[in-house]
């Protein structure tokens, strides 16, 4: 088979955006640890833009200190912040989640990380280059019956042969890499382009030859089940992968209902054969307390993927 998946820095519009929205995220989880956030952030051009709901106890964080302390005091930040709709509350507030949806959950043995090899790599090569290069960049990598075939490189404020250099040494012999193609450039993240928080969902997850749900992750608290059901499927998927012995890929799916705390589907496919998820308590509070998401910096998840990095949902 042939897969291709592609990486990209945290200096990619994008993933700016992804990033100030758990930035305010952390903010508001500081002041109240079950403050209510969703969170949607835009950004480009010396503009950003906040938009959502909060619920939350205690004096709200600075939202303009926490932007412009991310992309520089030039940034005019315009925030638009409402409380949580008291429809949705009504369902939160019993421990039901607070929206519908799928969650997939993914693990295979192809990699020490538990993700398909296409994405792994892409990582690897984005995080070399960009520890060199901390610019706007992106990587892609196909590979055939697990060999590499083709690498493409683009970053910000590169000489390509000084970076064709880099991508060899970290994926030597590939059949073909193609190296800032449509030449250097020196303008890259908000001065180039605007970004949308939520935007790069398949670079968040497992690459594009694993199914998701759909739902975005960053700058949404733990009663959102897009994020904390997605990282309990991610969860249960290494548990089982772990306790079969030669298994090779499990895929572990999730739906809630909103205001319902327990899933209305729970499953898992092990090698092809599908069976009940049981044993965990999949409602948002026992996501909370088995992941202990309370824990967490959400800023630290959004910009090198979601998974495979040595969270608790990934052992």
């Amino acid at each position: 088979m042939i897969k291709t998946a592609e990486f990209v820095s945290p200096k990619h519009p994008d993933k700016i955006c992804d990033f100030i929205a758990d930035s305010i995220l952390d903010a508001y989880l500081a002041v109240d640890p079950r403050a209510r956030v969703a969170i949607e952030v835009m950004g480009g051009h010396n503009l950003v833009t906040i938009n959502g709901e909060v619920t939350a106890a205690g004096v709200a964080p600075d939202m303009q200190r926490v932007v412009r302390d991310i992309v520089g005091e030039e940034f005019v930040v315009l925030t638009n912040i409402a409380r949580q709709s008291p429809e949705i509350a009504q369902g939160v507030d019993t421990g039901g989640a607070g929206d519908q949806g799928i969650m997939k959950g993914y693990a295979c043995a192809e990699t020490p990380e538990l993700l398909p090899l296409e994405y792994v790599l892409a990582r690897r090569l984005c995080q070399a280059i960009f520890g060199v290069y901390p610019f706007d960049g992106k990587t892609q990598v196909t590979v055939e019956d697990g060999v590499v075939t083709c690498v493409v490189a683009s970053f910000q404020n590169t000489k390509s042969a000084d970076l064709l250099a880099i991508v060899q040494a970290v994926i030597p012999g590939a059949g073909e890499y193609i190296i800032n193609r449509a030449g250097e450039w020196t303008q890259g993240g908000f001065d180039a382009d605007t970004g949308l928080s939520g935007r790069k969902l398949i670079v968040d997850n497992y690459g594009p030859e694993v199914a998701i749900g759909g739902g975005s992750f960053s700058g949404k608290d733990y009663t959102k089940v897009d994020r904390s059901g997605a990282y309990m499927a991610r969860k249960i998927a290494v548990d089982l992968l772990g306790a079969r012995v030669g298994a090779r890929e499990v895929v572990v799916k999730l739906a809630y209902a909103i205001g319902k705390a327990e899933p209305v589907m729970a499953s898992a496919v092990v090698d092809g054969v599908e069976e009940v998820v049981s044993g965990y308590d999949l409602s948002p509070a026992g996501i909370r307390g088995a992941l202990r998401l309370a824990d967490v910096r959400y800023a630290e998840t959004c910009m090198w993927g979601h998974f495979g990095r040595g969270f608790l949902w990934d052992r």
